[in-house]
């Protein structure tokens, strides 16, 4: 899937139209990708899982230690006819495990198969850090609109209250006529507010999610493979979809723990070797300085063979453990596959219905602008009351900010039902601003490391903060719709059919 530059189109949307240097969604995702603190810690904790590969893998293989020591004897027991006042001694040992009952095997395969669950579950992060900065893009753009139709109609119904008083100052309108007006303008106002306060907390969760504010944002480009059925987008979601993928490793490699509990009471062989150094410092009882007494190396070298008997049950109540998380395991990936099929089916269906409401909106917003001029022109004459032109610039209002939140509900669904699908990370969405990040390098580089004094440099912080970046407002581009620009009426008490910004 590929985001081309086809723009959304639609009256609503074109109230809010930036300046060709605006924000894109494609610049705002990859913001998200470089500099979010969810996605970069799933990376770290990604890293780190990758390190319990090289930890079940030490298990088998040698281990070696030297111990070593100083003695001074400074009183002897009176029973003790020969001591040695002072000795040093050191020794070496080495042991290689040959057979631990699969333990290690098992350990190994469990740890693997976690790291590539791991992934999967990064990539689940990724899509769902996209879903969110494209639902809080597509939030603001919808707040914005919205601020500015009601910050239209708040002029409107200002101007349809300074007409309605002139004519109410001839004898043309009644006191009611005016108080209608004044309630629709207060109402109006309130709104205003509410819609402003919204825009705010959509803009400041845009900061959260991009690290930066949102500033002029263009449409976003079109969603393309979009599947034609819920069927057959039910069917590449089990396929692809990286919770589902990682649910089902985290079934197997929770199999592979059943095998290292197994292997706890099965016979373990190790080859071992060592050597042990003393040396009394001249100070043995008998002898002279430097003879062969006072000092001695020792070799060893032979097979251990340990067979477990007897431990108290615990070797069975691990196993039965295991089986019992193995089997939570399986049914746990079952639930993520339910999870994942009812998601996609309700995206698909979400999408569809915000299909549908857009079309309709779009009808209703033409008809109710026909009518709106319609209500005018006839008030113009006598037949329509103000209360006809204030319901008719309301209903107006409502099909556009409901053809604005649908056409939000829409791209928003639509991409959800891609991230469902496994179809909304970076690689699929060409952010190719720089180099995508790659869990394989990090497991490739440390997954055969056996220095035991390897370290990765002091962690540094990645992600990038907000607390320098300014409070965010409410105020939007701003483009009147020409028809509710157009005066109340050209009534006797307006001939001229002025507009509030004409008067003296």
């Amino acid at each position: 899937m590929t985001l081309r530059p086809v723009l959304l189109a639609g009256a609503a949307l074109a109230l809010i139209a930036g300046p060709a240097s605006a924000e894109t969604l494609r610049e705002a995702l990859l913001k998200a990708y470089q500099t979010n603190p969810t996605l970069n810690a799933a990376r770290a904790n990604q890293r780190a899982n990758d390190e319990n590969v090289p930890i079940a893998r030490s298990y088998g293989l040698p281990q070696a230690s030297l111990n070593g020591g100083y003695t001074e004897t400074l009183r002897s027991a009176s029973n003790i006819f020969a001591s040695t006042p002072r000795s040093i001694d050191a020794q070496a040992n080495v042991s290689l495990p040959v057979f631990n009952g699969g333990a290690v095997r098992n350990g190994v395969a469990a740890a693997k198969t976690r790291v590539e669950a791991g992934r999967a579950n990064l990539r689940g992060t990724e899509a769902d850090l996209f879903a969110a900065v494209v639902a809080a893009y597509m939030d603001v753009i919808r707040d914005e609109a919205i601020v500015s139709l009601n910050q239209q109609n708040v002029h409107v119904l200002d101007v349809n209250l300074q007409a309605t008083n002139d004519r109410f100052q001839v004898g043309d309108l009644t006191r009611t006529d005016v108080a209608q007006s004044e309630a629709r303008l207060a109402l109006a106002r309130s709104d205003l507010q509410t819609a402003e306060a919204n825009l705010i907390s959509s803009r400041e969760n845009y900061v959260r999610l991009v690290g930066g504010p949102p500033g002029e944002l263009e449409p976003p480009p079109a969603l393309s493979s979009l599947p034609a059925s819920p069927d057959s987008a039910v069917d590449v979601a089990i396929e692809n979809n990286p919770m589902l993928l990682a649910a089902v490793k985290q079934s197997r490699a929770a199999g592979f723990d059943v095998g290292v509990a197994k292997g706890q009471r099965l016979p373990t062989v190790s080859v071992v070797a060592g050597s042990n150094y003393f040396n009394y410092l001249g100070s043995s009882p008998g002898t002279s300085a430097g003879t062969a007494q006072n000092s001695g190396l020792g070799v060893t070298g032979g097979v251990t063979l340990s067979i477990p008997l007897f431990q108290g049950g615990r070797p069975a109540a691990q196993v039965r453990q295991a089986q019992a998380q193995h089997s939570e395991a399986i049914e746990h990936a079952i639930d993520i596959e339910r999870t994942v099929i009812a998601n996609t089916r309700s995206s698909y269906a979400v999408w569809q219905s915000a299909q549908q409401v857009i079309a309709s909106s779009e009808k209703a917003v033409s008809a109710n602008r026909l009518s709106l001029e319609g209500v005018r022109a006839e008030n113009s004459v006598g037949n329509r009351t103000i209360l006809d032109i204030l319901n008719a610039e309301q209903e107006l209002l409502n099909s556009q900010v409901t053809l604005v939140t649908a056409r939000r509900d829409a791209y928003v669904a639509g991409f959800s039902l891609l991230a469902a699908m496994g179809k909304a990370e970076a690689r699929d969405l060409g952010l190719d601003g720089g180099v995508l990040y790659d869990p394989v390098a990090n497991y490739d580089r440390v997954h055969h490391r056996i220095w035991d004094w390897d370290s990765d440099p002091r962690p540094q912080a990645v992600s990038t903060g907000t607390a320098e970046t300014p409070a965010q407002g409410a105020e939007v581009h701003d483009t009147l719709d020409p028809i509710l620009d157009t005066p109340v009426d050209r009534s006797l008490a307006n001939p001229a059919g002025d507009t509030l910004s004409d008067r003296p």
